[in-house]
């Protein structure tokens, strides 16, 4: 299986228990966010009373004898309540009051040394209820319904952005030990053709036969390099095969393509998308927003508010069923009730000042925050800049370098240069290639932070966030 980074991340991804779990979150968050929803619509409900059977003795207060009285109590009760409830919505929010219509038929027996007395009633009203002066509790829990699915969302991001910075940094570094070993591969494939000049020098003059020794000692000590270098690849790779949780017995390689792109990213663009798609500033403001909440919901408690209900409708009594669908009476009510605090030692003022300081540690956190985002971005948007100038540089450095080992083979085998010169100047070559390494290296891992910090790839123009997108809807 080849590996690039795209890949290893997508298998990671696809093989983590937490992303697995995150996206199982958000599917529960949508449901709760689905109900919350749900609760702002028409609610039909009924309640049943089959029977109500009471066969005990109480005391009830006797207004002839102005005393109470030990009553014996034998009834049955058959009810049913039927109600249509809708919440009181204005402009797309709800305002924390009812409407319902409901219908109310029961039927009422009591027995009395051996006789029995039967009433039927019915009552069909609309019922209003509204309070005043109080947190809009559907409001707020469907706010904070909302809030949950999108800090869940955001923590979803935040996984596959920790997944990538982990995939990457195992990916990068298997990326060298491959580069390092071409490196290797090209410095071994110089001192073999130095090795054939050599013989045809050594031919001609035999007084510099301890030459071929020497280079052979080279050779020999780059093809230790080389094993070295290979075992590495192997241990690199088995960590990154368990890593993605992949059989034992899948093959991976990777094979290195050094790519350099001429991008331009400027600084206050990268500044602004940090801002804007950073997840754990914008759960910040999710959490800012819940403590709004909570010292809105403070000041409701043990404070002032007044609760409105008013009924309209129709209700008829009888004791015979037939009779309850003629002449109704008219069923009204209305009621105002207010509930006024007069003392409470200072309990309310103290937790609506606890929940402020708490608004304001919030306030401090995203302030930190942004301040923490300003400073990240711009220094790997310097390094970035920097490590892309410098890779250009020592790109052009190690095609000259290139030319300059062939035309020095060329001048040993023209006696030209000594062995050890030619030698020195293929160990140069190496060096700069494993220079250019280095900052090729640098480069990449530069753009992709630069890239996670801002969720955006400049390399192709394309947002990180529509990718992280996840279709977690049923």
């Amino acid at each position: 299986m080849q590996l690039t980074l795209d890949s290893a991340v997508d298998i990671a991804i696809n093989n983590s228990y937490q992303t697995r779990r995150l996206e199982l979150e958000l599917r529960r968050s949508l449901h709760y966010l689905n109900a919350y929803k749900a609760g702002l619509n028409t609610q039909v409900y009924m309640r049943l009373k089959s029977p109500d059977f009471t066969n005990v003795s109480d005391y009830r207060w006797n207004s002839v004898l102005y005393k109470d009285e030990i009553v014996r109590i034998n009834s049955i009760l058959w009810q049913s309540d039927l109600s249509v409830s809708q919440p009181v919505i204005l402009f797309g929010y709800p305002t924390n009051g009812y409407l319902s219509l409901n219908y109310r038929v029961y039927n009422y027996k009591q027995f009395d040394d051996g006789q029995q007395e039967t009433d039927w009633y019915n009552r069909l009203y609309l019922k209003f209820e509204q309070p005043f002066f109080l947190p809009n509790e559907l409001k707020n829990d469907l706010e904070e319904a909302e809030l949950d699915l999108q800090d869940i969302k955001l923590r979803y991001i935040s996984e596959r952005m920790e997944i990538i910075e982990r995939i990457a940094d195992d990916y990068y570094d298997i990326f060298e030990l491959m580069v390092n070993r071409r490196n290797h591969q090209n410095q071994l494939f110089l001192l073999q053709e130095t090795l054939e000049r050599c013989n045809t020098v050594v031919a001609a003059d035999s007084s510099r036969r301890m030459e071929l020794t020497q280079i052979e000692l080279e050779i020999s000590n780059v093809e230790e390099n080389l094993l070295s270098n290979q075992a590495r690849v192997r241990n690199e790779i088995a960590n990154l095969r368990q890593r993605l949780r992949l059989p034992q017995t899948d093959s991976l390689y990777v094979i290195p393509v050094i790519r350099i792109v001429p991008i331009t990213i400027d600084l206050q663009q990268a500044l602004d998308l940090a801002i804007k798609n950073t997840p754990w500033l914008q759960r910040l403001h999710i959490y800012r927003r819940r403590s709004e909440i909570d010292v809105e919901n403070e000041k409701g408690n043990n404070a002032f508010h007044m609760t409105f209900e008013a009924t309209y409708g129709l209700e008829k009594k009888n004791h015979k069923f037939y009779d309850l669908w003629d002449q109704f009476d008219n069923s009204n009510s209305m009621t105002l009730n207010a509930y006024i605090p007069l003392w409470d030692g200072g309990r309310r003022r103290n937790r609506i000042q606890a929940e402020m300081l708490d608004l304001e540690r919030r306030d401090l956190s995203i302030e930190e925050e942004r301040e923490d985002i300003i400073n990240d971005v711009t220094n790997y948007y310097t390094n970035f800049n920097d490590y892309y100038q410098r890779a250009v540089n020592m790109q052009n450095r190690v095609r000259l370098s290139n030319k300059i080992t062939a035309e020095s083979i060329k001048q040993y085998e023209n006696n030209d240069i000594t062995l050890q010169g030619l030698i020195q100047i293929i160990k140069r070559h190496k060096e700069t290639e494993d220079k250019f390494l280095q900052v090729y290296s640098g480069y990449r891992r530069s753009l992709l932070e630069l890239s996670l910090q801002t969720l955006y790839d400049f390399e192709s123009n394309v947002s990180l966030m529509d990718e992280f997108e996840l279709d977690y809807r049923d």
